[in-house]
């Protein structure tokens, strides 16, 4: 039976870990389900995770896996613009509420350590740091499970949401842990989408959903606040490739003074290339971390900054969501 994302009241009333696509549907909720394309009902999800994680092992010997290719070997001590090591740390492991209405709540596992250094990230340290946190083993590990899976027993959360950081810089790790999981349980892939052609074929059939962040409009700002060259052209492809692939929910931050040079240009470009891809317009940008390196993101996000935004949004036609 198809993996579905319920309400927290149909969850309750649900006790099997086999969830009902055709009452989810009925009442008129939205539910993530697997693609044709993916892999539950062509096998196991399990042991497609299994396979794509050993896989995974072996690329760290010269890691494609972000849009930097440094092609360092991770399994000999090496490390890249991310400082990423073989195995991936775990920094937080909880149930979350500020995602997306459609997968929320959610149980979030955030792998500290990330390809890009966006001066506005709001998890800061953990999120630089790829030596945060610990690697879930023997006894941390199965307590985790045990988390996820009584928590998606129970009925409290809807999905599992793997994020970071970045989650690509430490895809054998996130796959194997995917690789313990029950195939019912719908799992979101959180992203910034500056991955690569290599890392999407390990990522393709095993997540039920992407929520993949477009946090630029422009080359210029993406080189100035996360020091990142090629910004769009990397983000547009996997973009473009994920919403043939799974489904897709497109993130953007509105940045205080970026509403033209960054929004309304990725509103024009998701109303051309995408028309049909869910875009998740968020506003509650709060100057953290180090945003007071730049002028225009040293106060938060203003409303009516926000509420032309989303008029932009209207206008471009954009399916916008909560």
């Amino acid at each position: 039976m198809e993996a579905t994302l319920l309400s927290l009241a149909l969850f309750q009333s649900v006790g099997s870990l086999e969830r009902d696509f055709t009452l989810a549907t009925t009442t008129g909720l939205n539910p993530i389900r697997l693609r044709d394309g993916g892999n539950p009902g062509n096998g196991s999800r399990r042991a497609l995770a299994s396979q794509r994680a050993a896989i995974a092992r072996e690329q760290l010997g010269e890691c494609h896996w972000c849009a930097h290719r440094c092609g360092v070997n991770r399994l000999a001590g090496q490390r890249g613009p991310c400082h990423a090591g073989p195995e991936g740390r775990i920094f937080s492991a909880r149930i979350e509420v500020g995602d997306e209405s459609d997968v929320c709540p959610v149980f979030a596992v955030s792998f500290s350590g990330c390809d890009l250094r966006c001066d506005f990230c709001n998890t800061g340290r953990e999120s630089w740091d790829a030596s945060a946190g610990s690697v879930p083993e023997g006894v941390e590990r199965e307590a985790l499970l045990g988390r996820i899976g009584r928590a998606w027993e129970s009925g409290a959360v809807r999905s599992l949401m793997i994020l970071g950081g970045e989650p690509t810089i430490h895809l054998s790790s996130a796959l194997e842990l995917v690789a313990a999981l029950p195939d019912a349980l719908p799992v979101v892939w959180k992203t910034n989408a500056h991955g690569t052609p290599e890392s999407n074929a390990l990522l393709d059939g095993v997540f039920d959903a992407w929520v993949a962040d477009l946090k630029f409009g422009n080359d210029d700002c993406a080189r100035r606040i996360a020091r990142v060259e090629r910004y769009c052209s990397t983000v547009h492809d996997n973009l473009q490739w994920a919403a043939g692939h799974t489904r897709l929910i497109v993130r953007h931050l509105l940045l205080p003074g970026h509403l033209d040079c960054c929004w309304r240009p990725a509103a024009a470009w998701l109303a051309e290339q995408l028309p049909q891809a869910e875009v998740s317009l968020r506003t509650g940008f709060w100057p953290g971390w180090f945003s007071d390196r730049h002028p225009e993101l040293k106060t938060p996000g203003r409303r009516s900054e926000a509420q032309e935004a989303f008029q932009i949004g209207i206008e471009a036609g954009l399916r916008l969501i909560e």
